[in-house]
């Protein structure tokens, strides 16, 4: 995990600064991952079980029916369908464990990659959320994206 958040590659679209995280900061996460009243937090395997990167719901609100949605991956495991088959099981997770209604994420306009990624997946941009911000000093867009249960339901079963 230290690597990814070390890697500048992987974190320059992050709105949080991981280049200076330590080995404390990733013994907190996954001590604090540990109590899923809130968040889940999964470890993202290859085949022969090596961690590949981190998938989460986040801020799991039962009341609404929402998480939002986050996934990173090291470097060497972008591109390899990592990504593709974890957020299939996540959302699988929030739509049919969890009975969520909606699931959202946030990522910048720059990001163009993880933009084509989230729309590949079904999530739909909602336009009502787009925001500017600061971001590394500079005005930045942060788009916002949404998948709803009948959504997943349709691209999942027809």
């Amino acid at each position: 995990m230290l690597e990814w958040m070390h890697d500048a590659e992987v974190n320059r679209f992050f709105l949080e600064d991981f280049a200076h995280k330590t080995m404390k900061d990733v013994q907190a996460f996954l001590y604090d991952a540990e109590d899923a009243s809130s968040s889940l937090h999964y470890a993202v395997c290859d085949d022969a079980d090596a961690y590949q990167g981190t998938i989460s719901l986040k801020h799991i609100d039962p009341a609404a029916g929402a998480a939002e949605y986050a996934i990173v991956l090291r470097r060497q495991a972008q591109g390899k369908g990592y990504a593709r088959f974890a957020t299939r099981e996540i959302l699988r997770i929030a739509f049919e464990e969890k009975g969520l209604q909606e699931v959202y994420l946030n990522v910048l306009e720059q990001n163009q990659r993880a933009v084509r990624f989230y729309e590949r997946m079904g999530f739909r941009r909602n336009d009502a959320l787009r925001d500017e911000i600061s971001w590394r000093g500079k005005p930045a867009v942060r788009l916002w994206y949404e998948m709803t249960e009948e959504t997943y339901r349709l691209a999942t079963y027809g």
